[in-house]
């Protein structure tokens, strides 16, 4: 929730390989000013190649923030972002009262818009329980209770994502509330208006890119990147798509060209999740991917009246 004021955060999001990185880096010369990476798996200064991490020339055309500014050895969460962020977005709206944003993880986006949620306290052996049931069941046996708990925060979760499925496990049993039933009750003034653009393709296209971009990754060395980070891939960091399929492949439970269909695979749900939660966001202002970028700034500069 935001206070109308002259401070304005343009938010760039879609799915993933759709171009965001490229339509924030015009944004934040056009107002000559800063760009906020929400990204969360960019993050991470050892996940540099299989993150897709915007490039040294990218990186020069604009400044970033929040790229490759902590290790996988760190705990780092959606909190800790959040109040990260908003120290940094003050401090440069003291500069220019225009600032960007960029990145696909919802959750992130969400917490600088509008804050987290507040969750009770619940035993902490409901979370012991849960580990040991993912250890010894399997992911999918959480996903499954989970979509009989709480099927509204089903379809919106990472489901693939063991820490997110179990944290929404968690208040299910410790409250006998939905998880989704906490989200959106507590409101949180900004000191800014967000513009919100999203991002999109047609399946296909969106498919074909996703595609390309793998094979990209594996060209720039993503399978030597994978291979340093095998002996860490217990950490939480690495439970992702991209990393996850490898270690299987250096486990020799994958062929290699089994694992980068699985990669490619992954990444294409991981885009149809990115969108189910953009498409739910209110005020976003939705543009084909190829629009041209004075289009976008017209809706823009509209917005800001």
């Amino acid at each position: 929730m935001s206070t109308k004021n002259n401070n304005y955060l343009i938010v760039v999001v879609g799915p993933t390989a759709i171009g965001k990185t490229a339509l924030g880096i015009k944004i934040a010369q056009h107002f000559n000013t800063h760009i906020i990476s929400c990204d969360s798996r960019q993050f991470y200064k050892e996940m540099a190649i299989g993150t897709a991490v915007p490039s040294k020339e990218e990186l020069d055309a604009a400044p970033h923030h929040f790229i490759q500014n902590i290790s996988i050895h760190d705990s780092y969460s959606v909190g800790d972002f959040e109040r990260d962020a908003l120290t940094k977005l003050d401090q440069l709206f003291k500069e220019n009262p225009v600032q960007v944003m960029v990145g696909g993880s919802g959750l992130f986006v969400n917490a600088i818009l509008n804050g987290l949620d507040d969750f009770p306290d619940v035993d902490p052996s409901i979370r012991e329980g849960l580990n040991k049931d993912l250890e010894e069941k399997g992911l999918p046996y959480l996903q499954n209770m989970l979509k009989e708990l709480d099927p509204i925060h089903y379809e919106k979760v990472a489901i693939d994502n063991p820490q997110r499925v179990t944290r929404a496990l968690e208040i299910c049993i410790g409250t006998g509330k939905p998880y989704s039933s906490f989200l959106n009750i507590k409101k949180h003034i900004r000191n800014f208006t967000p513009i919100v653009i999203g991002l999109e393709a047609d399946r296909d296209k969106m498919y074909e890119r996703i595609n390309k971009r793998v094979d990209i990754m594996m060209d720039n060395g993503l399978l030597k990147e994978a291979q340093a980070l095998y002996p860490h891939r217990a950490n939480n960091a690495l439970q992702t798509v991209g990393y996850r399929e490898l270690f299987s492949y250096f486990d020799k439970e994958f062929t290699l060209e089994f694992a980068l269909e699985e990669i490619k695979k992954n990444t294409r749900r991981f885009a149809k999740r990115q969108i189910t939660w953009f498409k739910r966001t209110p005020d976003v202002m939705w543009f084909d991917y190829m629009t041209a970028f004075e289009e976008i700034m017209l809706a823009i500069e509209e917005k800001m009246g």
